[in-house]
């Protein structure tokens, strides 16, 4: 327990995997904490202050699963490891504690088991430090090796935490992580300075100095030292095998807050799960590494618009080498992930089955290489040359390895036989010694007239021969034999012969052991001389997995090749929205529409009535302009788009109570955002703003935002509103473009037919909207006879003069009051005594009275105005 209790001090944090024999055991709140996760038996042992100890334990050899299960519930595990055998302790006279040490510290962003770890999604720790005005990032993966950083703004810093969905965030404790907190890993150590952060990192890789590899901000040194050193921590000093760490700071992404990335849905939904996604709409990969690479393309398209060139210059001659695609589909298929088995290799995490994993990928890599042999473009090019040149390595892996691989090392049967003399000869001294045995099990059953005994392996006893109940008697009166274990219906005996027999075996065996574990440790140490080599071929892996997936997507001929320029261009035509699109497949047609927010008609006012698919026609141009510049297929007829540098969308409505904002806050937070942020190459769509508030509130916050859009931000702008009085700015606003949801009206019944045609809704139609959502039928005709009496009411009022708002506010002036009796004048004109009912008239005297001046006011009545 002083072993415990020392380990546990120096990890506080974390749950201490303790090894004791063939368990790992937990103990005190650890013990609590995992018997409650893991829905185990809670048990105790020995005491400490006077009470008894809480203790818990999972077996060593299974412990994968539990391990899944507590890094999934957002623990951290420190496995504790016997460094000693006990037999070899025993034997040299040690009579103390076996030595434990921790070997591994596993956290959110550390795994590198396949179990732990999604395989179609990368794993990063995040590393921010605090420079003079911006935050250094550093991200690794080290299930892959992978290792970048970028610099950013505060302002920033929720739109890379959006983008990259760290596992786990290493950040000073007064840096704000928002929504990200609960991902802060618990660590005491303060940042390095930045001199020594360089150095350090210089060290880590072997260079002289961290400009061998780029040009890094102070804070991105201090976030690579950071990551490389709690790296190292995790791993008990060992270190993966990371890349060359890449500043991605001036790599063209194109800017993508959080708020807008939550709207799109482009890898993750609202509701957390990847179902109704753009990625899983546009997926056709084949490999788990593919679709990693997909996933980072759409959450982070490119803004170089020669890189977005390549890549479509790559999925477009697959789609015209229709034969050759189809070969590199047939192999890729069967293609198993490089990079996750290089990165456990590199760690010693390794099995048999990693190196069986590089084999595989590297005759698939040869095969790919000798298909990709004609003209090609220049990525495909430069993947072709990276699947070439690894023929030794996989000669030496099929010459050393079995066919069939087992599990874990110590099963034995990895080296292939042939491969090493030396490991020949032991395994046949062993196996020579298992035919004796097998000779000596039939012996006995003869001499001791026992037909059934049989001669087994026992873990603490060694071999022994185990015989039924009846017999066991009749043996024990036989000098020779020796009972060690009585059980209900066998026991089991030992004699001097046997004795003999286990030791010649466990030797035999145990040296035939370790010579296999040298020899496949040679082989992985041949493995890691080509890592980089290995590293880069994955990644060619991955990206033709990525083309022959936008290949697959264009083969159909309803997704085209976007036209990108660097012009304000934006021009789609028979646009659809490809997860919608999806969803419908079976039950339904989508209908196309087009957008065209050239710079002459740049802002694009979108009105109509509710579920006629405005906030669908918003973000599908949106997605649209995300898989252009991610280098993929759009789903269109045509479509030009001059590179957008930053995208904003703000549709639909939500709140965050946990900190305080109701749902119009959030929605002016958003729409501040996107008017400090937006700029000329900007592409921004905006729902329905001002719908939070005040009708007449509402709608001076959507024109002045609309005005603002249009004259100082000047972005490329779909403007969804149900404010439709805002088309009449026309005239003042020379580049907007009214466009409206089109409907039609049949037997009193309103049929949306989800086209989007040039000009302006006459009305909402929100209470069809009701009553196709079920609410009750008296509600919805009350609803709809106080709907025609203000619209009565506001034709009265606009047949003397404009809305008040613009009348005065075009000009900056405050509108002036309507004379006393004017709303009372006003609604008594719009009332057709000749249609009314007993019952409306009476209602509508009531109504008339509580707009006589000063009696509303003093009744509390507001039932018109």
């Amino acid at each position: 327990m002083a072993q415990w209790f020392a380990i546990k001090a120096q990890y506080p944090h974390a749950l201490v995997f303790f090894r004791m024999g063939d368990f790992y055991e937990l103990f005190f709140a650890d013990a609590e904490a995992a018997a409650a996760a893991l829905d185990i038996a809670l048990t105790s042992r020995g005491e400490h202050a006077g009470k008894p100890i809480p203790m818990c334990g999972v077996p060593a050899s299974n412990a994968e699963p539990y391990l899944v299960r507590l890094i999934r519930r957002g623990f951290r595990v420190a496995v504790a490891e016997q460094m000693d055998d006990p037999k070899a302790a025993r034997a040299r006279g040690s009579k103390g504690p076996i030595l434990r040490e921790v070997v591994r510290l596993i956290t959110p962003g550390t795994l590198t088991e396949e179990a732990l770890l999604d395989a179609t999604r990368p794993n990063l720790l995040l590393a921010l430090a605090q420079g003079e005005s911006e935050i250094g990032a550093a991200y690794v993966d080290i299930s892959i090796g992978s290792l970048e950083t970028e610099t950013v703004g505060p302002e920033g810093l929720p739109a890379l935490l959006a983008r990259l969905e760290p596992a786990e965030i290493l950040a000073p404790e007064t840096m704000p992580l928002g929504e990200w907190e609960a991902y802060r890993a618990p660590h005491s150590s303060s940042p390095p300075s930045a001199a020594r952060a360089r150095q350090s990192v210089a060290e880590a890789f072997g260079v002289a100095s961290l400009e061998a590899f780029g040009e890094f901000s102070d804070g991105e040194a201090v976030a690579l030292a950071m990551v490389i050193a709690y790296v190292r921590a995790t791993q008990a000093g060992a270190m993966p095998r990371l890349a060359r760490p890449q500043p991605q700071g001036k790599t063209g992404r194109m800017g993508i807050d959080a708020a807008t990335r939550a709207n799109l849905e482009i890898t993750r939904a609202r509701d957390g799960t990847t179902t109704y996604t753009l990625l899983s709409a546009v997926q056709r990969t084949l490999t788990s590494a593919g679709a990693r690479m997909l996933a980072e393309w759409l959450s982070g398209p490119l803004t170089d618009h020669e890189a977005i060139i390549a890549r479509h210059d790559g999925w477009a001659w697959f789609l015209a080498n229709a034969a050759t695609a189809n070969r590199v589909r047939h192999h890729l298929r069967a293609c198993p992930d490089i990079a996750r088995a290089l990165g456990r290799l590199s760690l010693r995490r390794s099995g048999p089955r990693d190196l069986a994993v590089i084999r595989e990928g590297l005759r698939i890599a040869d095969a790919l290489s000798a298909i990709l042999n004609e003209p090609l473009p220049p990525l495909l090019a430069e993947a072709a040359a990276a699947l070439s040149g690894h023929a030794e390595l996989h000669d030496l892996l099929r010459a050393s390895l079995a066919r069939e691989l087992p599990l874990r090392l110590d099963e034995g049967g990895v080296i292939t036989p042939g491969f090493d003399a030396e490991l020949d000869a032991e395994r046949h001294l062993r196996d020579e010694a298992r035919q004796i045995l097998a000779a000596l099990q039939a012996t006995y059953a003869e001499r001791y007239d026992v037909p059934n005994l049989k001669i087994r392996h026992h873990a603490q006893l060694g071999y022994v021969m185990e015989v039924p109940a009846q017999a066991v008697e009749r043996l024990r009166r036989n000098p020779d034999l020796i009972l060690r274990q009585s059980m209900a219906h066998s026991a089991r005996f030992v004699s001097s012969e046997l004795a003999e027999l286990d030791r010649r075996i466990a030797e035999a065996a145990e040296r035939a052991q370790e010579r296999e574990r040298a020899v496949f440790e040679a082989v992985v140490a041949q493995v890691l001389l080509k890592a980089d080599a290995l590293a880069k071929a994955a990644e060619a892996l991955a990206l033709l997995d990525v083309l022959q997936s936008a290949a697959t997507l264009a083969e159909s001929g309803k997704w085209c090749r976007p036209e990108i320029s660097t012009d304000y261009a934006f021009q789609i035509e028979a646009g659809r929205h490809p997860v919608v699109e999806a969803a419908l497949a079976g039950k339904g047609t989508f209908i196309p529409n087009d957008c065209d927010l050239s710079p002459d008609r740049r802002v694009l006012l979108l009105t109509g009535p509710n579920m006629a698919g405005k906030s669908t026609y918003l973000r599908q141009n949106a997605l649209a302009v995300i898989l252009a510049q991610a280098g993929l297929p759009v789903p269109a007829r045509r479509a030009r788009i001059g590179i957008v540098d930053r995208l904003f969308s703000r549709v639909g409505a939500s709140d965050d109570l946990a900190r305080g904002r109701s749902t119009f806050m959030v929605e002016m937070t958003e729409t501040a955002a996107i008017l400090n942020q937006a700029g000329p190459r900007s592409l921004v769509v905006v729902d329905e703003v001002g719908r939070g508030t005040g009708t007449l509130d509402g709608l001076a916050i959507a024109w002045s935002v609309l005005e603002a859009l249009h004259g100082q931000v000047r972005a490329r702008t779909i403007f969804a509103t149900h404010f439709h009085e805002l088309a009449r700015l026309q005239a003042e606003l020379p580049f907007l473009s009214p466009h409206t949801m089109r409907v039609k009206e049949w037997k009193g019944e309103v049929v949306f037919l989800h086209e989007v045609v040039p000009g302006a809704a006459g009305r909402s139609w929100g209470v069809h909207v009701a009553r196709l959502a079920g609410v009750p039928k008296p509600v919805v005709r009350r609803a709809a006879a106080l709907l025609d009496i203000l619209e009565k009411r506001g034709a009265a009022l606009m047949a003397e003069a404009e809305l008040p708002l613009f009348a005065r506010a075009q000009e900056g002036l405050t509108p002036e009051k309507d004379p006393p009796g004017a709303a009372v004048l006003a609604a008594l004109a719009a009332l057709n005594p000749d249609q009314m009912t007993p019952r409306e008239a009476l209602e509508a005297i009531y109504q008339l009275r509580a707009l006589l001046p000063g009696k509303a006011e003093a009744e509390g009545v507001n039932i018109l105005s």
